[in-house]
């Protein structure tokens, strides 16, 4: 859980350390809305992906299911500065599927916490071999980071892609190819 009143603080001593006079009109509210940010913006911090991918559905297939485009928005843990993309998610169901928005809900409990790109597509994967159990999982995160495009390198544009594979994706570069194949298609 947040510490608002802590953030409001730290908030204030970020103000008057770069200079702000932190009674001026444009930013007395600041330290409030900030606390009210981080409240939503880290709301992953304390939820558990179980919560979501425990609720599955019995099936016959063995297909790969994929769900790709799914939208992100992070923050990356060494500057502060959000990092954003599109994660995609694949899994080999072993009899077992969820519901497709509960992927989606995975990602994003991953991406409101302060993270690493390579850290969340690994924990994304992990999560559904863990509460899915299905044959195998790939996820595929793709990602602008405002720590290299705004400040640094300056790279606008810049796009980081990280993978994580898991069970018969990690044996098979078959499934390996016909993920990336799926996920060219539009």
């Amino acid at each position: 859980m947040i510490d608002q009143e802590k953030v409001r603080e730290a908030v204030k001593l970020l103000l008057e350390g770069i200079g702000e006079d932190v009674g001026r009109e444009g930013l007395l509210e600041t330290p409030d809305r900030i606390a009210r940010m981080y409240e939503e913006i880290f709301s992953g911090m304390d939820r558990d992906p179980g919560e979501h991918l425990s609720k599955v559905f019995s099936v016959d297939n063995s297909e790969m299911v994929l769900e790709k485009d799914i939208v992100f928005y992070s923050v990356c843990e060494h500057h502060l500065l959000p990092f954003y993309g599109r994660a995609h998610v694949a899994y080999i169901p072993d009899g077992r599927v969820v519901g497709l928005s509960k992927l989606a809900r995975t990602v994003e409990i991953y991406a409101r916490r302060l993270q690493v790109q390579e850290r969340m597509t690994g924990q994304i994967a992990d999560a559904v071999m863990e509460y899915l159990r299905p044959r195998g999982v790939m996820v595929a995160v793709e990602a602008e980071h405002m720590c290299m495009t705004m400040r640094g390198i300056k790279k606008p544009g810049s796009r980081t892609l990280s993978v994580a594979a898991r069970g018969v994706f990690q044996e098979n570069g078959r499934l390996q190819e016909r993920f990336f194949h799926m996920l060219g298609e539009r």
